[in-house]
């Protein structure tokens, strides 16, 4: 074990990844667990409100992302050092992320159905943290051969394409595939050749003079969120808890 632990992780350099990893989704979750707490008014938790402010974890967070981050990049990848500094970013990257949707939408939203996006960010987040820390290069050069490295033309074609792909995932309204797409490109190129979201770009831009395309999109989101759509909302309210709404219905007795 610990000759595979030096081998896979210590010699590489991915000690301080998985370590941001791991703070980072500890964070996230303890952060979620101590607002549900408060949110219920059990525990001895309660919000930050110095002088009727109330101060969001997110602000603690930015200061911790910016710290454990210049201190990452200042240091030694192998040493001690680094690894605090991972610690350091991903309990801020998970402050931060854990309010996503309030940063984007300008408004306490936390507990609102647009909080959910907090969730899935996370998620996705740690997602690509993952495929990162398995090996995954972002663009797939590493998955050249010796011989197709030294041609600089190969790897410039390589990085290109997969660019294009992941960009024609965008317009079509795969964000998901797209991201994940930078780090695997067989997913870019799946969002890249399926048909388009509703109300995306590629929709609106393309699908205009095509009724037919247009609908089998349309049909096709209709089902997806059929079949996933309940799924979504049972993962993100057991992870972050159900809206306000949804949550006041669910207190009541009977």
């Amino acid at each position: 074990m610990g000759d595979w632990w030096y081998r896979n992780i210590t010699e590489p350099g991915k000690l301080p990844l998985l370590l941001a990893l791991a703070s980072f989704i500890i964070t996230f979750l303890v952060t979620r667990l101590i607002t549900r707490l408060i949110r219920a008014g059990r525990g001895p938790f309660r919000d930050i409100t110095p002088g009727g402010v109330h101060i969001h974890h997110a602000v603690p967070g930015l200061v911790l992302t910016v710290v454990g981050g210049f201190g990452a990049v200042a240091t030694d990848l192998h040493s001690a050092s680094a690894s605090v500094c991972a610690v350091v970013f991903g309990v801020g990257a998970g402050l931060v992320l854990d309010e996503f949707a309030l940063i984007v939408h300008l408004d306490d939203v936390y507990w609102s159905e647009e909080g959910r996006r907090s969730v899935e960010v996370v998620v996705l987040a740690a997602a690509l943290g993952g495929l990162v820390a398995l090996g995954f290069s972002p663009l797939g050069v590493d998955d050249l051969s010796g011989q197709q490295a030294g041609d600089r033309g190969s790897v410039v074609t390589t990085l290109v394409v997969n660019f294009l792909l992941v960009v024609l995932a965008l317009l079509k309204g795969k964000l998901r595939m797209a991201l994940i797409g930078v780090l695997v490109p067989f997913v870019a190129l799946f969002g890249a050749v399926r048909l388009a979201q509703p109300g995306s770009y590629w929709e609106r831009r393309f699908y205009r003079r095509r009724p037919r395309a247009r609908a089998r999109a349309r049909l096709r989101a209709y089902r997806h969120a059929r079949r996933w759509s309940r799924l979504g909302r049972r993962f993100n309210e057991l992870v972050g808890g159900a809206p306000t709404g949804e949550a006041a219905r669910s207190d009541r007795p009977g």
